[in-house]
Protein backbone atom coordinates (compact mmCIF):
# COMPACT_ATOMS: atom_id res chain seq x y z
CA UNK A 1 0.00 0.00 0.00
CA UNK A 2 1.73 3.34 -1.32
CA UNK A 3 1.00 6.61 1.58
CA UNK A 4 -1.34 7.75 -1.10
CA UNK A 5 -3.88 4.68 -0.80
CA UNK A 6 -3.64 4.90 3.22
CA UNK A 7 -7.01 6.30 4.57
CA UNK A 8 -6.91 8.84 7.18
CA UNK A 9 -8.51 6.23 9.70
CA UNK A 10 -5.91 3.78 8.68
CA UNK A 11 -3.01 6.17 8.98
CA UNK A 12 -4.31 7.22 12.89
CA UNK A 13 -4.81 3.39 13.67
CA UNK A 14 -0.99 2.91 13.14
CA UNK A 15 -0.49 5.86 16.31
CA UNK A 16 -3.70 4.08 17.99
CA UNK A 17 -2.02 0.41 17.91
CA UNK A 18 1.67 1.30 18.52
CA UNK A 19 3.61 -0.78 20.85
CA UNK A 20 6.32 2.22 21.39
CA UNK A 21 5.74 5.58 20.87
CA UNK A 22 7.70 8.82 21.15
CA UNK A 23 5.79 12.16 22.43
CA UNK A 24 6.89 15.33 22.40
CA UNK A 25 5.48 18.06 24.28
CA UNK A 26 6.86 22.50 24.07
CA UNK A 27 7.58 24.27 26.04
CA UNK A 28 4.21 26.51 25.74
CA UNK A 29 1.94 23.61 26.43
CA UNK A 30 3.61 23.36 29.77
CA UNK A 31 4.00 27.01 31.23
CA UNK A 32 2.02 29.39 32.69
CA UNK A 33 0.31 32.15 30.28
CA UNK A 34 3.02 34.23 31.27
CA UNK A 35 5.80 31.93 30.00
CA UNK A 36 7.26 32.26 34.04
CA UNK A 37 6.63 29.07 35.39
CA UNK A 38 5.31 25.55 35.02
CA UNK A 39 1.36 24.82 34.81
CA UNK A 40 0.98 21.86 36.75
CA UNK A 41 -2.43 21.48 35.90
CA UNK A 42 -1.50 21.18 32.11
CA UNK A 43 1.59 19.05 32.89
CA UNK A 44 -0.63 16.60 35.22
CA UNK A 45 -2.70 16.23 32.20
CA UNK A 46 -0.20 14.95 29.39
CA UNK A 47 1.02 12.71 32.47
CA UNK A 48 -2.25 10.96 32.60
CA UNK A 49 -2.95 10.26 29.49
CA UNK A 50 0.63 9.06 28.88
CA UNK A 51 -0.06 6.80 31.96
CA UNK A 52 -2.85 5.89 30.26
CA UNK A 53 -1.21 4.66 27.21
CA UNK A 54 1.10 2.34 29.07
CA UNK A 55 -1.04 1.14 31.32
CA UNK A 56 -2.31 -0.39 27.79
CA UNK A 57 0.70 -2.48 27.16
CA UNK A 58 2.52 0.73 25.17
CA UNK A 59 6.62 1.90 26.06
CA UNK A 60 6.48 5.56 26.29
CA UNK A 61 8.99 8.18 25.45
CA UNK A 62 8.73 11.49 26.43
CA UNK A 63 11.16 14.47 24.85
CA UNK A 64 9.82 17.13 26.75
CA UNK A 65 10.63 20.91 26.48
CA UNK A 66 9.97 23.02 29.44
CA UNK A 67 13.81 23.33 31.17
CA UNK A 68 14.58 26.72 30.37
CA UNK A 69 10.90 28.26 30.75
CA UNK A 70 10.74 26.65 33.92
CA UNK A 71 13.78 29.24 35.01
CA UNK A 72 12.59 32.29 33.87
CA UNK A 73 10.37 32.76 37.12
CA UNK A 74 12.76 32.16 39.75
CA UNK A 75 15.46 34.00 37.64
CA UNK A 76 13.14 36.98 37.30
CA UNK A 77 13.21 36.93 33.65
CA UNK A 78 10.34 38.55 31.67
CA UNK A 79 10.99 36.07 28.52
CA UNK A 80 13.19 33.24 27.00
CA UNK A 81 16.64 35.24 27.09
CA UNK A 82 18.57 35.34 23.77
CA UNK A 83 22.65 34.79 25.12
CA UNK A 84 23.39 31.59 25.60
CA UNK A 85 25.11 32.12 28.82
CA UNK A 86 21.39 33.00 30.18
CA UNK A 87 19.68 30.01 28.69
CA UNK A 88 22.05 27.87 30.21
CA UNK A 89 21.61 29.44 33.33
CA UNK A 90 17.50 29.03 33.16
CA UNK A 91 17.88 25.59 32.24
CA UNK A 92 19.75 24.19 34.72
CA UNK A 93 17.19 26.06 37.07
CA UNK A 94 14.99 24.95 35.91
CA UNK A 95 15.62 21.47 34.95
CA UNK A 96 15.28 20.50 38.13
CA UNK A 97 11.78 21.52 38.62
CA UNK A 98 10.86 19.92 35.07
CA UNK A 99 12.13 16.92 36.14
CA UNK A 100 10.31 16.77 39.48
CA UNK A 101 7.23 17.56 38.38
CA UNK A 102 7.21 14.88 35.93
CA UNK A 103 8.69 12.38 39.05
CA UNK A 104 5.80 13.61 41.31
CA UNK A 105 2.99 13.43 38.42
CA UNK A 106 3.96 9.75 37.00
CA UNK A 107 4.29 8.21 40.46
CA UNK A 108 0.51 8.67 41.34
CA UNK A 109 0.14 6.26 38.19
CA UNK A 110 2.69 3.94 39.78
CA UNK A 111 5.26 4.82 37.26
CA UNK A 112 8.86 5.77 37.41
CA UNK A 113 10.85 8.08 35.11
CA UNK A 114 14.59 8.14 33.96
CA UNK A 115 16.28 11.79 33.00
CA UNK A 116 18.44 11.67 30.08
CA UNK A 117 19.74 14.84 29.21
CA UNK A 118 20.95 14.88 25.12
CA UNK A 119 23.31 17.03 23.11
CA UNK A 120 23.60 16.69 19.57
CA UNK A 121 26.80 15.00 19.45
CA UNK A 122 24.76 11.81 21.71
CA UNK A 123 22.55 11.10 17.65
CA UNK A 124 25.53 12.71 15.14
CA UNK A 125 28.66 10.74 16.01
CA UNK A 126 27.86 6.72 16.13
CA UNK A 127 29.69 6.03 19.12
CA UNK A 128 27.47 8.06 21.33
CA UNK A 129 24.66 7.44 18.88
CA UNK A 130 25.11 3.37 20.08
CA UNK A 131 25.28 3.93 23.62
CA UNK A 132 22.42 6.73 23.57
CA UNK A 133 20.17 3.78 22.43
CA UNK A 134 21.91 0.78 24.75
CA UNK A 135 20.45 3.24 27.66
CA UNK A 136 17.38 4.08 25.82
CA UNK A 137 16.30 0.32 25.30
CA UNK A 138 17.79 -0.40 28.75
CA UNK A 139 15.24 2.09 30.47
CA UNK A 140 12.54 0.53 29.13
CA UNK A 141 12.92 -3.24 29.44
CA UNK A 142 13.36 -1.89 33.14
CA UNK A 143 10.01 -0.24 33.15
CA UNK A 144 11.08 3.46 33.35
CA UNK A 145 9.33 5.85 31.45
CA UNK A 146 12.35 8.03 29.90
CA UNK A 147 12.32 11.75 30.25
CA UNK A 148 14.29 13.35 27.50
CA UNK A 149 15.27 17.18 27.01
CA UNK A 150 18.40 18.80 24.95
CA UNK A 151 21.65 19.26 27.37
CA UNK A 152 20.75 22.83 27.51
CA UNK A 153 22.82 23.27 30.51
CA UNK A 154 25.97 22.67 28.50
CA UNK A 155 25.30 22.50 24.50
CA UNK A 156 26.80 25.34 22.41
CA UNK A 157 25.34 27.33 19.72
CA UNK A 158 27.50 25.21 17.38
CA UNK A 159 25.67 21.62 18.92
CA UNK A 160 22.47 22.82 19.52
CA UNK A 161 19.85 20.49 18.29
CA UNK A 162 17.75 23.87 17.77
CA UNK A 163 14.49 22.93 18.62
CA UNK A 164 13.16 19.83 20.60
CA UNK A 165 10.82 18.36 17.23
CA UNK A 166 14.13 17.46 15.34
CA UNK A 167 15.16 15.93 18.43
CA UNK A 168 12.43 13.72 19.05
CA UNK A 169 12.55 12.71 15.69
CA UNK A 170 15.95 11.76 15.47
CA UNK A 171 15.05 9.85 19.01
CA UNK A 172 12.12 7.99 17.76
CA UNK A 173 14.45 6.61 15.46
CA UNK A 174 17.08 6.16 17.99
CA UNK A 175 14.36 4.02 19.77
CA UNK A 176 12.80 2.25 16.51
CA UNK A 177 9.48 3.82 17.73
CA UNK A 178 6.52 2.78 15.36
CA UNK A 179 4.70 6.22 16.09
CA UNK A 180 5.97 9.64 16.98
CA UNK A 181 3.39 12.32 18.45
CA UNK A 182 4.27 15.95 18.64
CA UNK A 183 1.91 17.84 20.94
CA UNK A 184 1.83 21.93 20.90
CA UNK A 185 -0.41 24.93 21.93
CA UNK A 186 -1.76 24.49 17.94
CA UNK A 187 -4.30 21.75 17.20
CA UNK A 188 -3.42 20.98 13.79
CA UNK A 189 -1.53 21.71 10.44
CA UNK A 190 -3.91 23.92 8.78
CA UNK A 191 -3.94 25.25 5.53
CA UNK A 192 -3.59 28.57 6.41
CA UNK A 193 -2.78 30.31 9.83
CA UNK A 194 -5.38 29.41 12.12
CA UNK A 195 -7.95 32.07 12.71
CA UNK A 196 -7.71 33.33 9.24
CA UNK A 197 -10.90 33.36 7.36
CA UNK A 198 -10.69 30.36 4.88
CA UNK A 199 -8.02 28.55 6.73
CA UNK A 200 -9.06 24.64 7.46
CA UNK A 201 -7.53 22.01 8.85
CA UNK A 202 -5.39 19.37 6.77
CA UNK A 203 -6.17 16.05 9.02
CA UNK A 204 -3.96 13.87 6.74
CA UNK A 205 -0.34 14.51 5.08
CA UNK A 206 0.27 12.02 2.49
CA UNK A 207 3.59 13.44 1.20
CA UNK A 208 5.59 16.39 1.51
CA UNK A 209 4.49 17.79 -1.70
CA UNK A 210 0.85 18.30 -0.63
CA UNK A 211 2.43 21.16 1.95
CA UNK A 212 3.56 23.25 -0.94
CA UNK A 213 1.01 25.63 -0.75
CA UNK A 214 1.28 25.61 3.10
CA UNK A 215 2.38 28.51 4.81
CA UNK A 216 4.60 27.14 8.21
CA UNK A 217 6.96 29.79 8.34
CA UNK A 218 5.44 30.64 11.66
CA UNK A 219 7.96 31.17 14.39
CA UNK A 220 7.72 29.36 17.80
CA UNK A 221 5.98 30.97 21.14
CA UNK A 222 8.18 33.48 23.31
CA UNK A 223 9.08 30.39 25.73
CA UNK A 224 10.24 27.95 22.89
CA UNK A 225 12.50 27.71 19.79
CA UNK A 226 9.92 25.55 17.53
CA UNK A 227 7.62 26.96 15.32
CA UNK A 228 5.46 24.86 12.67
CA UNK A 229 7.92 24.75 10.24
CA UNK A 230 9.98 22.55 12.35
CA UNK A 231 7.65 19.97 13.26
CA UNK A 232 6.81 19.88 9.59
CA UNK A 233 10.30 18.96 9.22
CA UNK A 234 10.23 16.65 11.95
CA UNK A 235 7.30 14.39 10.63
CA UNK A 236 9.30 14.54 7.64
CA UNK A 237 12.85 13.30 9.16
CA UNK A 238 10.28 10.27 11.08
CA UNK A 239 8.57 9.75 7.69
CA UNK A 240 11.62 8.95 6.29
CA UNK A 241 12.51 6.05 8.86
CA UNK A 242 8.79 4.84 8.03
CA UNK A 243 7.41 6.23 10.98
CA UNK A 244 4.08 7.41 11.53
CA UNK A 245 3.76 10.72 12.66
CA UNK A 246 1.30 13.10 13.98
CA UNK A 247 0.62 17.02 15.34
CA UNK A 248 -1.50 17.76 18.03
CA UNK A 249 -2.87 20.16 20.59
CA UNK A 250 -1.09 18.86 24.08
CA UNK A 251 -5.09 19.35 25.40
CA UNK A 252 -5.66 16.74 22.87
CA UNK A 253 -3.59 13.75 24.14
CA UNK A 254 -5.64 11.49 24.97
CA UNK A 255 -7.83 11.55 21.73
CA UNK A 256 -4.48 11.62 19.67
CA UNK A 257 -3.20 8.13 21.09
CA UNK A 258 -6.62 6.68 20.38
CA UNK A 259 -6.28 7.34 17.28
CA UNK A 260 -9.59 9.68 17.10
CA UNK A 261 -9.81 13.10 14.74
CA UNK A 262 -8.08 15.27 15.77
CA UNK A 263 -4.35 17.07 14.41
CA UNK A 264 -3.03 16.14 11.33
CA UNK A 265 -1.46 12.59 11.06
CA UNK A 266 1.68 12.45 8.54
CA UNK A 267 1.84 8.96 6.37
CA UNK A 268 5.24 7.86 6.59
CA UNK A 269 7.35 6.87 3.27
CA UNK A 270 6.29 3.24 1.69
CA UNK A 271 10.44 3.07 1.32
CA UNK A 272 12.65 3.41 4.27
CA UNK A 273 15.96 4.96 3.59
CA UNK A 274 18.86 2.82 4.59
CA UNK A 275 19.67 3.22 8.13
CA UNK A 276 23.14 4.83 7.20
CA UNK A 277 21.72 7.19 4.42
CA UNK A 278 19.03 8.10 6.60
CA UNK A 279 21.51 8.64 9.67
CA UNK A 280 23.96 10.72 7.36
CA UNK A 281 20.72 13.01 6.04
CA UNK A 282 18.74 13.30 9.48
CA UNK A 283 21.22 13.11 12.42
CA UNK A 284 24.54 14.60 11.24
CA UNK A 285 25.54 17.98 11.09
CA UNK A 286 27.83 19.40 8.56
CA UNK A 287 31.05 20.37 9.37
CA UNK A 288 32.11 21.89 5.79
CA UNK A 289 31.65 22.18 2.56
CA UNK A 290 32.78 20.01 -0.62
CA UNK A 291 32.24 22.32 -3.78
CA UNK A 292 32.16 20.47 -7.07
CA UNK A 293 32.39 20.92 -10.98
CA UNK A 294 29.70 19.62 -13.44
CA UNK A 295 31.41 16.57 -14.23
CA UNK A 296 31.54 15.49 -10.45
CA UNK A 297 27.71 16.36 -10.51
CA UNK A 298 27.31 14.18 -12.93
CA UNK A 299 28.87 10.95 -11.66
CA UNK A 300 27.71 11.06 -8.33
CA UNK A 301 24.16 11.96 -9.04
CA UNK A 302 24.19 9.96 -12.62
CA UNK A 303 26.74 7.03 -12.21
CA UNK A 304 26.78 6.36 -8.53
CA UNK A 305 30.30 7.56 -8.35
CA UNK A 306 32.19 8.35 -5.30
CA UNK A 307 34.03 11.45 -4.99
CA UNK A 308 37.08 12.19 -6.09
CA UNK A 309 39.51 14.79 -5.47
CA UNK A 310 39.66 15.76 -8.94
CA UNK A 311 36.34 16.86 -8.97
CA UNK A 312 36.87 19.29 -6.21
CA UNK A 313 37.10 22.76 -6.59
CA UNK A 314 36.76 24.70 -3.50
CA UNK A 315 37.00 23.35 0.47
CA UNK A 316 34.83 25.15 3.00
CA UNK A 317 35.06 25.40 6.84
CA UNK A 318 36.80 23.06 9.04
CA UNK A 319 37.09 19.74 9.82
CA UNK A 320 39.25 16.78 9.98
CA UNK A 321 38.84 13.31 8.69
CA UNK A 322 35.33 10.73 9.44
CA UNK A 323 33.63 14.31 9.39
CA UNK A 324 30.34 14.99 7.76
CA UNK A 325 30.43 17.58 5.12
CA UNK A 326 28.03 18.96 2.44
CA UNK A 327 28.57 18.12 -1.20
CA UNK A 328 27.55 21.15 -3.12
CA UNK A 329 27.46 21.80 -6.73
CA UNK A 330 28.93 24.80 -8.77
CA UNK A 331 25.24 26.36 -8.94
CA UNK A 332 25.35 26.27 -4.91
CA UNK A 333 22.76 23.58 -4.80
CA UNK A 334 23.88 20.94 -1.76
CA UNK A 335 23.46 17.62 -3.72
CA UNK A 336 23.64 16.11 -0.15
CA UNK A 337 26.18 14.86 3.17
CA UNK A 338 28.85 12.56 3.51
CA UNK A 339 31.74 11.51 5.81
CA UNK A 340 34.78 12.97 4.46
CA UNK A 341 38.33 10.15 4.32
CA UNK A 342 40.55 13.90 4.38
CA UNK A 343 40.87 16.93 6.68
CA UNK A 344 40.13 20.72 5.65
CA UNK A 345 43.86 21.25 5.91
CA UNK A 346 45.45 18.82 3.60
CA UNK A 347 42.34 18.58 1.47
CA UNK A 348 43.21 21.68 -0.48
CA UNK A 349 46.33 20.34 -2.17
CA UNK A 350 44.75 17.71 -3.63
CA UNK A 351 42.04 19.47 -5.85
CA UNK A 352 41.58 19.07 -8.91
CA UNK A 353 44.39 16.26 -8.84
CA UNK A 354 43.95 12.09 -10.04
CA UNK A 355 44.65 9.77 -7.03
CA UNK A 356 47.07 7.94 -9.11
CA UNK A 357 49.05 11.59 -8.61
CA UNK A 358 48.54 12.38 -5.43
CA UNK A 359 49.59 9.31 -4.18
CA UNK A 360 52.99 9.53 -6.50
CA UNK A 361 53.47 12.82 -4.26
CA UNK A 362 52.21 12.19 -0.59
CA UNK A 363 51.93 8.55 -0.47
CA UNK A 364 49.93 5.27 -1.10
CA UNK A 365 47.75 5.62 1.67
CA UNK A 366 46.33 8.64 -0.24
CA UNK A 367 44.96 6.76 -3.35
CA UNK A 368 42.04 6.62 -2.24
CA UNK A 369 38.28 8.68 -2.56
CA UNK A 370 37.37 11.90 -0.52
CA UNK A 371 34.08 10.36 -0.20
CA UNK A 372 33.00 6.79 -1.06
CA UNK A 373 29.83 6.12 -2.46
CA UNK A 374 28.68 4.10 0.51
CA UNK A 375 29.09 7.29 2.66
CA UNK A 376 27.44 9.26 0.70
CA UNK A 377 23.53 10.56 1.19
CA UNK A 378 22.60 12.21 -1.98
CA UNK A 379 18.86 14.69 -1.71
CA UNK A 380 16.19 13.55 -3.55
CA UNK A 381 16.68 15.40 -7.14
Amino acid sequence: MTPLEVTDEQARERVASSRRVVVKVGSSSLTSADGGHLDLDRLRGVVDALAGRVALGAQVVLVSSGAIAAGLGPLALPSRPRDLATQQAAASVGQGALVAAYDQAFRRHGLTVGQVLLTADDTTRRTHYTNARRTLDRLLTLGILPVINENDTVATSEIRFGDNDRLAALVAHLVGADALLLLTDVDALYTDKPGRPGARRIPVVRGREELDAVDVSARGSRVGTGGMQTKVEAASIAGAAGITAMLASAADVAPALAGEDVGTVFVPAQRRRAPRTWWLQHATTSRGELVVDAGAVTALTQRGKSLLPAGIVEVRGSFVDGDPVDVVGPDGTVLGRGLSNYGSVELPLMLGRSTKEIAADLGPEYEREVIHRDHLALHPR
